[in-house]
């Protein structure tokens, strides 16, 4: 249940956070780069605090391993998976296509694409469980992608930027 309510907080976070990130590269005076940037420093002084609290175990915090025990293999994955590809490429990505679209229509494409690639390379890397539930799942993930970026949605590709409405 922790990890539930965890995940619906980072969800509201990250709704919320995009919907102002949204507003403020659709003003026109700030770029994607600009916007990852300021995410990025004013994210990682509040993770550093967090995680020096979670090392000390501090204020009832479950205690986190020190980084001094990770081996390079794990080093690896996090490095590249995490920071490079998941933390540096697909903000880059994301912010881009959030200064180029409506956040109704990216948030939800990349935020479902992210399910789907995660149920699927956790069950074929890392063995998880499959059944019915997650495979009818992910097919409904993919059939509202299909559905959000058919041909019908209120920002077609090629629009010219004044259509998509006031800054």
């Amino acid at each position: 249940m922790k990890a539930t309510l965890l995940a619906v907080a980072a969800g509201l976070c990250w709704g919320i956070g995009e919907v102002c990130t949204r507003s403020a590269l659709h003003s026109g005076k700030l770029g994607p780069i600009s916007a990852i940037t300021v995410r990025s420093l004013v994210a990682i002084p509040v993770i550093v605090a967090v995680y020096l609290l979670m090392t000390r175990g501090a204020v009832g915090l479950r205690i986190e391993p020190p980084l001094s025990g990770v081996d390079g293999v794990n080093w690896a994955k996090v490095v590249l998976g995490s920071g490079l590809v998941a933390g540096a490429l697909a903000m880059v990505c994301f912010y881009t296509a959030l200064s180029l679209g409506e956040v109704s229509v990216v948030k939800p494409i990349a935020f479902s694409i992210a399910p789907v690639v995660g149920v699927l390379l956790g069950w074929l890397v890392l063995g998880e469980s499959m059944d019915w539930r997650k495979a009818l799942a992910v097919g409904l993930i993919v059939a509202g992608v299909a559905l959000l970026t058919s041909s019908g949605r209120s920002d077609p590709e090629g629009a010219p930027a004044a259509a998509e409405g006031p800054r």
